[in-house]
């Protein structure tokens, strides 16, 4: 029993690692892909002088950034200054445990006896409560540093971000909740698992993703609701005062948040790691693999499956970035009080309508 409880401690803690390694090197590489996005948009050529293609310039940047003159400045509060970016990497970074970026490894604990480990750093029943939880707190991160470096410009692109992310955070939590009422659970496994064969919740809950996908907008200060930072009005906005990887800090939770929200996307409407065809897949690769060496490609599969989703959706955050221009502020706020909380209600309420009046008729057609 010792042997078998060491082995899914090592499975368990590999997995944690890889998920944390690839989450820092996708929010790294995202960095490149957004010159590169950018260039293309607009008819450059982007970096392609470190390294091959450029493919260092993440690299150049981190070393940059290492180097810079890091100072704090002498009205500020040192130990909250120093707090803010902390705590916005932090909360960026604990996002990612509860989501399920593959279905399991199996290995063979002893003779004729096979034991499952989820491709998830922790699978709990409550996973969209801790992703709103944890999420809710990374405006404390901005609110904190904007707060004790005594700026008035890092202040007002504080306040902003708070009002922000608090007006789209109801929307949010209102379009989640159609999800909910469809699936009867909390855990995002659970709601993955519930879309395989195909069904995936976006042919049921269109307008909750675009209501959802508006509000990770504005919960990622992404254009066009990148007001916390707005060059043109803010300087830098809140990490106005930061330089060095303090000001890494923030920039890297911004580009981490962006693919962990893409994640959620691909987790919570469009099947996380179900393709079609998995099934299929999975029946060939065990009979020709055998179950276990099988099973284990066919999740490898499922987990580039979902890269490949969740990295779509980064490359649509930079494709909108570079054709939308920015919301006025009083536009951000009227389109989350006026515009997306009313169409949450309302799409809660069809969905709600469809449960109890619509399914049971398909039911009885059915039978």
């Amino acid at each position: 029993m010792t042997f078998t409880i060491d082995v899914a401690f090592i499975i368990k803690s590999i997995i944690i690692l890889v998920i944390f390694g690839i989450t820092l090197l996708v929010a790294m590489y995202s960095t490149y892909g957004e010159r590169k996005v950018a260039a293309f948009m607009q008819d450059r050529i982007g970096p392609n002088r470190a390294g091959p293609f450029g493919l260092l310039q993440p690299l150049a940047d981190a070393v940059k950034m290492f180097f810079k003159e890091d100072f704090i400045p002498a009205q500020s509060s040192k130990w909250l200054f120093i707090l803010g970016p902390c705590l916005s990497m932090l909360t960026a970074l604990m996002t990612s445990a509860v989501i399920p970026f593959g279905d399991s490894i199996k290995y063979e604990a002893a003779p004729g006896k096979i034991w499952d480990v989820p491709v998830q750093a922790i699978d709990v029943n409550i996973g969209i409560l801790y992703v709103f939880g944890v999420v809710s707190l990374g405006v404390y991160g901005i609110m904190v540093g904007g707060w004790a470096s005594n700026n008035k410009f890092s202040l007002l692109g504080a306040i902003r971000a708070a009002s922000q992310n608090i007006s789209y955070e109801i929307s949010m939590g209102l379009a989640i909740i159609a999800i909910l009422m469809m699936t009867g659970s909390l855990s995002i496994r659970h709601i993955v698992e519930q879309q395989h064969g195909g069904n995936w919740n976006i042919f049921y809950q269109p307008l909750g993703f675009i209501i959802f996908i508006t509000c990770a907008f504005a919960e990622c200060n992404r254009t066009p609701f990148d007001l916390p930072e707005c060059e043109t009005e803010l300087i830098g906005g809140y990490h106005t005062e930061y330089s060095s990887m303090k000001l890494g800090f923030y920039l890297f939770a911004e580009y981490i948040n962006m693919f962990v929200s893409s994640a959620m996307i691909s987790s919570l409407y469009f099947g996380g790691y179900n393709y079609p065809g998995m099934d299929w897949v999975q029946a060939q690769l065990i009979g020709s693999l055998g179950e276990i060496a099988g099973h284990n490609v066919a999740t490898l599969i499922g987990f580039l499956v979902f890269f490949g989703k969740s990295l779509f959706f980064v490359f649509f955050y930079m494709w909108v970035r570079w054709t939308l221009p920015r919301f006025r502020y009083d536009q951000l706020m009227n389109l989350g009080w006026k515009g997306l909380i009313p169409l949450a209600i309302v799409n809660i309420i069809l969905t709600g309508g469809a449960i109890l009046f619509l399914k049971p008729l398909v039911m009885s057609f059915l039978k």
